[in-house]
């Protein structure tokens, strides 16, 4: 199961994407695949055969991101988090072998690219969750049990991040 959240951030990046892909990119490939059709025989043109599929996977990320940006509610940062591991909060954690991770809880859309989020569903944010510095976090991941413990939470994230 997915929730449906994301930052104001990432939602203005979804918006983003999708306003280049609908306003620009896609005129640009529908052009293209306009005057690859008036050469001729489609069958054997590689400009039409690469840009058609190229239009279709834009047409696909479009109804995507439409569909994303409709069913997605935007959480905003409240001053009553402060303190507590919650959406949107930056938390470095490090275990009893001295491992630190540092990494921003988001929603599922803004994950990707990005080594350093998690998504709000995944175990470790759910162990997170409510949490706030020197508490210890058991979180139960598909290979057993692991311990963490929480170093810094921040809001506005951190100066070495």
């Amino acid at each position: 199961m997915r929730t449906n959240i994301v930052t104001r951030a990432g939602f203005e990046k979804l918006q983003k994407e999708l306003n280049y892909l609908w306003r620009e990119l896609r005129p640009e490939i529908t052009k293209i695949v306009s005057w690859a059709a008036s050469l001729g025989d489609r069958s054997e043109n590689a400009d039409y055969t690469f840009n058609k599929k190229k239009l279709r996977e834009i047409d696909r990320r479009v109804r995507y991101l439409r569909k994303a940006i409709e069913n997605t509610k935007v959480v905003d940062y409240s001053p009553a988090q402060e303190g507590k591991v919650f959406f949107g909060a930056w938390v470095e954690i490090e275990n009893d072998a001295a491992e630190k991770r540092v990494f921003k809880i988001v929603g599922y859309d803004e994950i990707f690219g990005r080594n350093d989020y998690i998504s709000i569903d995944s175990p470790m944010a759910r162990g997170l969750l409510k949490k706030e510095v020197d508490d210890e976090a058991v979180i139960h991941t598909p290979v057993g049990e692991q311990v963490w413990y929480i170093n810094r939470i921040s809001y506005q994230g951190f100066d070495e991040v």
